[in-house]
């Protein structure tokens, strides 16, 4: 089936506003086994507006259009979509009470306006907006057919999970069960993980396995999509693929599914009624901000220090040129000084001279408890956000083997020699 997606709005088209929408179409509909041929974005205007349905309706069997249902003089969508099918907008009265009530349960007069919101074209199909004013909607042009979707992020997004995606499926003439299975790798580079899984999907005898992958360093997710008549089968077919999967990634699974690197932290320190220090150097603390705000960490994470270059930290003294014992020095004085059962310290000695490509860091990081001490040192290039970035995922994932009893050095493919 071929997709095609329309992002309305002059504030998409002249970049005032990131189109995110698109991305998350995009990849949603990636997840779900369907492919996306073309996108286009077009301003608000009408003639631009009917120029892009009409040549979507030439060469799509599905078209979605984002944006442009809101009360305004510049929301476009219903008007055209009406001429474009060749029919009137009506007044769609189940849905403007839906609005009236809305508005009323808000304790809040309906502006005349919304009222646009509700004229539909008459041979279009509504779509439920269970949590806004912009209801969706479907209708054929051509032999195309286009689902009218509100360009307010998390609308779109339920929507999208809810309504139009299974109607696509269903269009598609798909089986009706399809899961989507994810690994999040850390350490291996996208090309390498593509080598160590080649010919997994041949597990399915069947082929109805797809093998994908998205890049977004430091980490990489691997994806597993399967279709079925049912879960029973989706799950019987998908077993050995991901069992294959976990043995050839091995250490360097950091989460699966909807689950996080830090996630899986928490968990794991929680687990063990563990608590956390931290100290940072560098990371401007996005160790601590992907920890201290996820639910139970209030338990878990007793202490933060950040820093960006002192002579000493919790009373030891820092050398010109950092070594082992010095970060072990410093995540034992840290736990001990915090009352926390582990401390994790990162401290990160920078190259000097400007952002280059070639610039690197090398990172120092000690995981101490009471009674064991584990040191990891590694080397990364590619200039500052790359090795911060890299620094901050390295530190975690440490923690995360330490805790899992798993080697904390492994050789990861972003380190130098």
């Amino acid at each position: 089936m071929r997709i095609e997606i329309i992002c309305t709005g002059d504030e998409v088209l002249t970049g005032k506003i990131t189109n995110t929408n698109f991305s998350t179409m995009a990849q949603k509909l990636e997840d779900a086994g369907l492919s996306v041929y073309w996108g286009t974005t077009v301003g608000d205007d009408r003639e631009a507006l009917l120029s892009a349905f009409r040549l979507a309706a030439g060469r799509a069997d599905a078209v979605i259009v984002n944006g442009g249902l809101g009360p305004t003089v510049d929301d476009l969508s219903q008007e055209i979509a009406a001429r474009a099918a060749g029919v009137d907008l009506v007044l769609h009265e189940p849905w403007l009470r839906r609005m009236e009530d809305f508005f009323t349960r808000r304790m809040r007069t309906m502006p005349p306006n919304n009222v646009k919101q509700a004229m539909l074209p008459a041979t279009a199909e509504l779509i439920d907006n269970p949590i806004g004013t912009a209801c969706g909607f479907a209708l054929d042009i051509g032999a195309a057919r286009f689902f009218f979707t509100p360009g307010v992020p998390r609308e779109l997004r339920r929507m999208l999970e809810e309504q139009v995606i299974p109607r696509i499926l269903a269009r598609s003439g798909a089986p009706a069960s399809i899961h989507l299975k994810r690994f999040h790798s850390y350490g291996l580079g996208e090309s390498h993980v593509d080598q160590l899984l080649a010919g997994v999907e041949a597990l399915d005898p069947e082929g109805g396995i797809k093998l994908g992958f998205r890049a977004h360093y430091p980490q990489i997710e691997t994806k597993l999509t399967l279709r079925g008549a049912d879960m029973d089968e989706v799950n019987r077919k998908l077993a050995p693929v991901t069992a294959e999967v976990r043995r050839r990634l091995g250490n360097f699974i950091i989460a699966e599914d909807d689950q996080t690197l830090e996630g899986v932290v928490l968990a794991a320190l929680a687990a063990e009624r563990a608590t956390l220090s931290l100290v940072e150097t560098f990371t401007a603390g996005q160790i601590a901000a992907r920890i201290a705000h996820l639910p139970g960490a209030e338990t878990v994470f007793r202490h933060g220090t950040v820093a960006r270059h002192l002579d000493q930290l919790f009373g030891v003294r820092l050398p010109p040129d950092l070594d082992q014992e010095t970060t072990e020095a410093v995540a034992r004085a840290a736990r001990e000084q915090t009352g926390a059962t582990h401390a994790l310290a990162v401290l990160i000695a920078l190259d000097e001279g400007a952002d280059r490509i070639d610039l690197g860091g090398t990172i120092w990081i000690a995981i101490a408890t009471a009674d064991r001490v584990a040191f990891r040192r590694s080397r990364i290039l590619g200039g500052r956000e790359w090795i911060r970035l890299g620094a901050v995922e390295l530190a975690m994932d440490c923690l995360r083997r330490f805790l899992q009893g798993l080697p904390v050095v492994e050789r990861i493919d972003f380190e130098k020699s």
